[in-house]
């Protein structure tokens, strides 16, 4: 079993895990299209309807459970425990079947209570999903342990291409079965057919991850046979732990995400309560702000999230080993590499807010105000980053309940600036802005500060955050420069048109990456032995060596 022994460099684990996050992002924003031209703004509605709940419940059963398992099983391997890490992963197995049975008939007796009656039949049809995604979470969870992201990454892409195709295509057959009912069945029917899709992609992963753990039974079972330290703990320890394990891992994610259904719910209600905005307008903003700005801005996040499952099994081995410089100089690499990449990530995003906006969601009417807020949320890739990352190490040493109180402090202090702003000012959306910024700061530095407490360790400043700050602000003049100087080259409605404006982004873009990286090769905010230790690094010292940049 190579690809579980292997002890590869992390950092290139969380490079391949980002990728397919970032892959799967982007196909999730493709596909969005065309399925919205087959089942519109109302079957789109009941779709949200379902899922949010889906989402819910998918996320107090079993959506940590990748990440709390990566940690249990880590910490017996760094001990080549292989028995109690098999045995952890039986008990996890269980809990899974048993805790997503639950939730998932939860989801489908009760959906009645828990959507709006044309919601109903989808939130029936994401049920079985929910049972199916814990059982693949415990495969990607065991692999990732054994630090090998690869298997996960595949299954990702995999669920997700297998969601579009059949969303589309269950979408488009079901409206077909009855286009000569009214508009409003055939919004239900195509929402159907889309939540179709997603549990035919989450099928689909764990089709992918069994396969894969099926492949390798005979050689874990090799080594369980083979291990002889003696120790044997019970399954009621192993469920004991797993409990008081996932139990904070659950809250703080919970809470993580659940800011965003706070938010909308305040906005929503104190728009329309106090500034006598309709529903529909409340609606029409709040999906401008979310559906927008906030998914573009997530998905460089998704490299801090892969960070963070990466280094986790990392940690947890070293901390229980007792190995804490080894354990602090990669927590310093990880954080280094996070913001080498989130800091331009953040400048880019503001410097062709207007540019990215007009890709990939161009309608006329929101176009200046999306691109705005893209603009102002820019930064908040630098904080989520961050504290995704120092969450991740803090849940890896065994210090869960940090994030937990982190969190929740943060979310207070979100609630009260938007209410704040809502109430006192016309900012409207702006005010949605601002609690993000404040709540993804707050959350940074609590995470950072307790990080630091519990490890008794300092990152370096200089090459971490202020030359790449310095880097990324050059790159990120270069890189409008050259978008300027397209567009003025090029006829006034070419300019404005999807085409144009593309011509004039790609080389703005390919311009940016160059720009910066050979300032933070120049200004030794990297080093060689540094970027080897990257994804392709040796492609990269080659590539820079051969144009003297080395």
């Amino acid at each position: 079993m190579k690809q579980i022994n292997d002890n590869r460099n992390f950092i290139a684990q969380a490079g391949i895990l980002a990728a397919a996050g970032i892959v799967s992002r982007i196909i999730g924003l493709l596909y969005r299209s065309p399925l919205t031209g087959i089942i519109g703004d109302e079957g789109n509605g009941y779709y949200n309807y379902a899922i949010n709940i889906y989402a819910i419940i998918l996320l107090i059963a079993s959506y940590s459970i990748p990440s709390a398992l990566s940690k249990l099983i880590a910490g017996k391997l760094a001990f080549k425990e292989y028995r109690n890490a098999h045995r952890i992963f039986h008990c996890t197995l269980i809990y899974v079947v048993v805790v997503g049975g639950i939730a998932s008939l939860v989801a489908f007796f009760a959906a009645p209570l828990l959507v709006v009656e044309n919601a109903v039949p989808v939130l029936r049809i994401f049920a079985p999903a929910i049972f199916f995604s814990g059982l693949c979470g415990v495969l990607r969870g065991y692999f990732q342990a054994h630090r090998t992201m690869v298997q996960t990454s595949v299954s990702q892409i995999l669920e997700q291409i297998v969601n579009a195709l059949v969303s589309i295509g269950a979408a488009y057959g079901l409206t077909q079965l009855v286009k000569d009912k009214d508009v409003t069945t055939k919004a239900v029917y195509g929402a159907m057919g889309s939540a179709i899709g997603t549990g035919s992609g989450v099928i689909m992963a764990l089709l992918f991850m069994l396969a894969v753990y099926l492949m390798n039974r005979k050689v874990i079972l090799k080594r369980v046979a083979r291990d002889k330290t003696g120790k044997l703990d019970s399954y009621g320890d192993i469920f004991k732990m797993l409990f008081f394990i996932v139990t904070p891992f659950i809250l703080s994610t919970f809470i993580y995400n659940f800011s965003t259904s706070l938010d909308q719910t305040l906005y929503t209600k104190l728009m329309m309560g106090l500034k006598g905005l309709t529903q529909e307008q409340t609606a029409s903003f709040y999906g401008v702000f979310n559906t927008k700005a906030i998914t573009i801005v997530n998905i460089p996040i998704a490299l801090a999230t892969a960070m963070s499952a990466a280094i986790m099994p990392n940690v947890s081995g070293l901390y229980a080993r007792g190995e804490m410089e080894d354990l602090k100089k990669k927590v310093r690499q990880a954080v280094k590499v996070s913001m080498l990449i989130a800091i331009p990530s953040a400048v880019g995003l503001a410097v062709l807010s207007r540019p990215i906006m007009q890709i990939l969601f161009p309608q006329r009417a929101s176009l200046d105000l999306a691109s705005v807020m893209l603009s102002a949320l820019s930064v908040t890739v630098i904080f989520f980053s961050l504290s995704t990352l120092t969450m991740g190490v803090l849940q890896g040493i065994g210090k869960v309940n940090a994030p937990v109180i982190n969190a929740g402090i943060s979310l207070v202090v979100q609630t009260a600036v938007l209410v704040g702003i809502l109430v006192f000012t016309d900012w409207n959306l702006y005010a949605l802005v601002l609690a993000n910024v404040a709540y993804s700061l707050l959350m940074c530095l609590l995470n950072e500060y307790r990080m630091r407490k519990h490890l008794g360790m300092k990152q370096e400043l200089s090459t971490t955050f202020m030359r790449p700050s310095l880097c990324a602000a050059l790159m990120g003049v270069a890189a409008r420069a050259v978008y300027e100087g397209i567009a003025l080259i090029l006829p006034g409605e070419m300019e404005m048109s999807f085409g144009g404006n593309l011509l004039a982004v790609i080389p703005s873009m390919a311009v940016a990456v160059l720009v910066y990286l050979v300032l933070i090769i120049k200004t030794g905010t990297v080093s060689e032995a540094e970027l080897y230790e990257m994804p392709k690094g040796r492609s990269l010292v080659g590539i820079c060596k051969k144009f003297r940049l080395l």
